[in-house]
C-alpha cells in the first residue's frame, strides 16, 4: 500500500466535535428524522450528477438509473442508504464531513440547545450528524464521478475518525450506520429501524416526493400450501425477496391543486427547501399559451438566519419536463421578492439553458411578469384578508421590500401599498400609507413622519409636541432604510411626505385639541410679537452667540412643553439621514442646523430678560450655547467640547444657588 492510502486517523474540528456530543448522547424523539436528512443528502447528490450531466456526457456511463437504495441486514444490525449520485473525493470527505464549514453553526448549536428542536438540523445543513442518535459507529464509502478509486470514512463519534483509499464499484456514497444494540439507548419497539415497514412508512412520510426512486428489498413469508391450497402444518415458510419503489415520484406540481392537501404541501416544502416552519402562503399555477409552464411558489413565514446576507442563496429552481435543470435562478423574481422559494417547470426550457442565455430569454422574461404579479396579488390579499399573518411576514422580510423600493423608483406604484409602519395612532399596530390617508382629516395637507434610531427615541423628539397636541397621526420610520425611502417614495395619493424635523409645515386648519382655536385677531397678535424688532434683534443675537453652529434662529410653532429643539431646513439631509450615512463611513454634507425655541417657555422670557439688560451679557451667551447643545444631544449629535458644556452648567447651577441663598 502506498503512502497516501494508509489509514488516517484525525480529530473533528471543534465544533463538530460538540455537534456529534450533542447527538450521540442525544435524549431528543423523534430519531427518525436521521433517515430524511440522509435521503436528502442522497438527492441532492443525484442532482448534481444530474446536472453536471447535461455538459459532461459521458458523467453517467452506463449507470443512468439514478436512485437511493436502502439495505436492512438485521442479523449485523446495519442499515445503509446508498446512491449513485455525485460522490465525494478523498479531501472533499474531509472538508465535508471532518469539519462544519457553514457560517451559522454556532447559531444552531445554542438554538438546538436552547429549543430541543431538531428540525433545525435540515437548515442548518448538518444533517449527516443525526445519524449518531441511532448508530454507535457509522461508515461511509463514497466515490466521485470520474474517480478510479473510492474513500472510506468511519467513527464511532467520539472525536475523531478514520479515512483512508478503497476500492469501490461505481459512483457514488454508501451510509452504512451500525446500530445502537438494545441497552444502548436503542428505540422503542415503534421506531425499529431494522423492520422494513417502519422504514418504508418512514421515506413515505418524509421523502415521498423526492424525484428519484428509493429502491428497499422486502422479504416476505409464504406458508407452503397443498393442491388445496390449505396451509401444510409445521412446514418451513417460503421466504420471498423482492424490490419496491417505497416513494410515489410523481411531481406535487403536475398533480391536480384540488387533490393535494395542505399536509402534502408542507412535506413537499419542508423537504425541499429544508424549512421547517409552516409557510405562510403558496402559489401554485399553471399556465398555457405562448409559454407553457407550472409555477409552485412558497411564501415563507420565517427568515432564513443568512436571508440579509450577501451569501444568501435567493432564486427559483428550474425545471424542464420535470428535469431539474438550475438552481437558484435570480432572474424569475426582483431583488425584493427574493424570499420566495419555489420552482418553474416548462417544456421551453432547453436542458442546456444557462445564466448568460437566460438574461436574454424572451420567454422568461414572460414567465418573471406573470410571476411577479402573481406574488404581488398574494400578499395584498394576505394583507387585506389575513392581516395578523401579513404582519408577521412584514417583521421578517419587510426589509427586503422596503430596499426594493429605496434601489428602484419603478417599483413605487408597485410596493408602496405593502408598506408597514408603526404610528401615533395606535403604537402598538403597524399602519399601511392608505389607513393612514383615510385617518387624515380633510384639511391636512402632508403625510407626516418622524425618523429616529428607534421607536423609543422617536417617541420623545420635542418635535411632535404640537402634533400630539392636535392629534395629527405621525408615522414612526425607526428603520434604518425608512427615511430613505421618501427619495422614491416622496408623495403617496397626491399627499407629500413631509419629516417633523423640517423647517416649515402646514398643519392646516386644525384646532387644538387641549382648548379652543385662536381668534384671527389672536392669531396676528402673536405674530405681531413674534416679528417684532426687539424679538428679531434677540434671536439675531443668539444666532451671533452661536457663530456658523446654526444657520438660522426662530421662535417655534412645535414646541408646546419642550424649551429648545433643532430643525432641518426644507432640502438636504436630515439629522437621522446624516448620523445613518456617518455609521456606514460614508462621507455626507452635515445637517442644516436651526435652533428653534419656544416662545411660550419660561427659558425665552428669561433669556428676553437678559437681553434687555445687557444686549452682550456674558450669561445671555452661555444660556445660548447650553440651549444649542441640550438641542444637540436630543438629536443624538456627539457635543464638540463636552468638558466646555459641563463647564457651563456647573456655573450656572452655582450662580442660581447663589442667588436662592
Amino acid at each position: 500500500m502506498e503512502e497516501n492510502q494508509k489509514v488516517e486517523k484525525l480529530s473533528f474540528q471543534a465544533e463538530t466535535k460538540e455537534l456529534l456530543n450533542l447527538m450521540v448522547n442525544s435524549l431528543y424523539t423523534h430519531k427518525e428524522i436521521f433517515l430524511r436528512e440522509l435521503i436528502s443528502n442522497a438527492s441532492d447528490a443525484l442532482d448534481k450528477v444530474r446536472f453536471q450531466s447535461l455538459t459532461d456526457r459521458e458523467l453517467l456511463g452506463e449507470d443512468k438509473d439514478l436512485k437511493v437504495t436502502i439495505d436492512i441486514q438485521k442479523d449485523q444490525r446495519t442499515l445503509t442508504i446508498s446512491d449513485n449520485g455525485i460522490g465525494m473525493t478523498y479531501q472533499e470527505v474531509i472538508d465535508n464531513i471532518g469539519t462544519i464549514a457553514r457560517s451559522g453553526t454556532k447559531t444552531f448549536l445554542e438554538q438546538i440547545k436552547e429549543t430541543k428542536d431538531l428540525n433545525l438540523i435540515g437548515q442548518f445543513g448538518v444533517g449527516f450528524y443525526s445519524s449518531f442518535m441511532v448508530s454507535k459507529k457509522v461508515t461511509l464509502l463514497t466515490r466521485a464521478a470520474h474517480e478510479s478509486e473510492g474513500t472510506r470514512w468511519e467513527s464511532a463519534g467520539d472525536g475523531t475518525f478514520t479515512i483512508e483509499k478503497t476500492a469501490k464499484s461505481g459512483r457514488g456514497t454508501q451510509v452504512i450506520l451500525h446500530l445502537k444494540d438494545q441497552g444502548e439507548e436503542a428505540p422503542p419497539p415503534e421506531e425499529d429501524f431494522l423492520n422494513q415497514y417502519t422504514i418504508q412508512n418512514l421515506v413515505k412520510k418524509y421523502s415521498n416526493y423526492i424525484q428519484y426512486p428509493v429502491e428497499m428489498e422486502f422479504q416476505t413469508e409464504n406458508q407452503p400450501r397443498d393442491k388445496d391450497g390449505k396451509i401444510i402444518p409445521d412446514a418451513k415458510p417460503e421466504i420471498k425477496l423482492d424490490k419496491r419503489v417505497v416513494n410515489s415520484m410523481i411531481p406535487i406540481w403536475k398533480r391536480n391543486k384540488s387533490e393535494i392537501t395542505h399536509d402534502e404541501y408542507f412535506q413537499f416544502y419542508k423537504h425541499h427547501f429544508h424549512d421547517w416552519e409552516e409557510f405562510a402562503d403558496l402559489i401554485h399555477i399553471d399556465i398555457e399559451g405562448k409559454v407553457t409552464f407550472t409555477a409552485l411558489l412558497f411564501i415563507p413565514s420565517k427568515a432564513p438566519l443568512d436571508f440579509y446576507s450577501r451569501e444568501y442563496a435567493k432564486g427559483i429552481q428550474l425545471y424542464s419536463n420535470h428535469v431539474f435543470i438550475m438552481n437558484d435562478c435570480r432572474d424569475v423574481l426582483p431583488n425584493h421578492f427574493s424570499f420566495v422559494r419555489g420552482l418553474i417547470d416548462s417544456p421551453d426550457f432547453s436542458l442546456n439553458i444557462s445564466r448568460e442565455i437566460l438574461q436574454h430569454d424572451t420567454q422568461l422574461k414572460v414567465i418573471r411578469k406573470t410571476i411577479e404579479k402573481k406574488v404581488l396579488d398574494a400578499l395584498k390579499a394576505m394583507l387585506a384578508d389575513k392581516r395578523d399573518k401579513y404582519d408577521a411576514f412584514w417583521k421578517e422580510f419587510g426589509k427586503a421590500i422596503k430596499g426594493g423600493l429605496y434601489m428602484e423608483w419603478q417599483n413605487k406604484e408597485i410596493l408602496e401599498d405593502l408598506l408597514l409602519f408603526s404610528s401615533s395612532h395606535d403604537e402598538s399596530k403597524l399602519t399601511t400609507l392608505q389607513e393612514y390617508v383615510a385617518r387624515m382629516p380633510e384639511t391636512q395637507k402632508e403625510i407626516y413622519y418622524a425618523p429616529g434610531k428607534d421607536l423609543e427615541s422617536i417617541r420623545r423628539m420635542p418635535q411632535l409636541e404640537i402634533f400630539k397636541e392636535k392629534k395629527i397621526e405621525v408615522l414612526y420610520f425607526a428603520d434604518r432604510v425608512d427615511e430613505f425611502l421618501t427619495h422614491n417614495l416622496d408623495q403617496y395619493k397626491e399627499k407629500k411626505l413631509k419629516s417633523v424635523t423640517r423647517e416649515d409645515f402646514d398643519l392646516g386648519d386644525l384646532p387644538d385639541s387641549k382648548k379652543e382655536e385662536k381668534t384671527e385677531a389672536e392669531k396676528k397678535d402673536q405674530e405681531t410679537k413674534d416679528e417684532s424688532p426687539e424679538t428679531k434683534a434677540l434671536l439675531e443675537s443668539i444666532k451671533n452667540f452661536l457663530g456658523n453652529k446654526v444657520k438660522d434662529v426662530k421662535l417655534s410653532k412645535r414646541l408646546k412643553s419642550s424649551p429648545v429643539c433643532l430643525v432641518n431646513s426644507n432640502t438636504g439631509v436630515t439629522f437621522n439621514m446624516e448620523h445613518l450615512m456617518k455609521g456606514v463611513n460614508q462621507i455626507t454634507p452635515p445637517a442644516s442646523k436651526i435652533l428653534e425655541i419656544n416662545p411660550n417657555h419660561e427659558i425665552y422670557k428669561t433669556l428676553k430678560s437678559l437681553y434687555e439688560k445687557d444686549k452682550n451679557s456674558p450669561l445671555l451667551k452661555q444660556s445660548s450655547e447650553i440651549l444649542y447643545h441640550q438641542a444637540m444631544l436630543i438629536e443624538g449629535y456627539e457635543l464638540d467640547n463636552p468638558q466646555e458644556f459641563s463647564k457651563q452648567l456647573t456655573e450656572l447651577m452655582i450662580s442660581a444657588y447663589k442667588n436662592q441663598a
